[in-house]
């Protein structure tokens, strides 16, 4: 495995981690400016471009009141020059502090960018094998 390859999956560790850590600071250090982001297949909503800083404002408004553990692995992925591509398998687990919850399985393709303090996350695109639970706990989520 190259450093590249192996930086790579260190970020895609630490932006799954930042979740679970409600570490939000962390979160946004491991994505570029702005970035593309496709979540459609669970949240119902078309594929848009945000600011950084608006990713991490929707996810902490929509996560900081859960529960989370996200697990990733299975990458696949190459790097051509400062640019790359990353999927992960992904188990994320939601409880809130009724004991419900909702857990997804899914697949995330990121693409990536290398800048003057190393790689960052430019694009994340999840696409959901399947959830199971209460979808109403997750208030980022518009489909019921």
């Amino acid at each position: 495995m190259s450093d590249d390859e192996s930086a790579i999956r260190t970020l895609i560790a630490r932006f799954a981690n930042a979740f679970d850590l409600k570490a939000w600071d962390a979160l946004d250090a491991c994505l570029a400016e702005s970035l593309h982001t496709d979540y459609s297949d669970l949240r119902g909503t078309p594929p848009e471009t945000v600011s950084r800083r608006q990713f991490v404002e929707l996810r902490r408004a929509a996560l900081d009141h859960l529960a989370t553990h996200h697990l990733s692995g299975n990458y696949d992925g190459a790097v051509d020059g400062d640019h790359a591509r990353c999927r992960a398998a992904m188990m994320i687990w939601r409880r809130d502090d009724g004991g419900r919850v909702l857990n997804t399985h899914c697949l995330y393709d990121f693409e990536l960018s290398r800048s003057a303090a190393g790689w960052r996350i430019s694009s994340i695109t999840q696409r959901v094998l399947w959830s199971d639970g209460d979808w109403a706990i997750h208030s980022g989520i518009q489909k019921v």
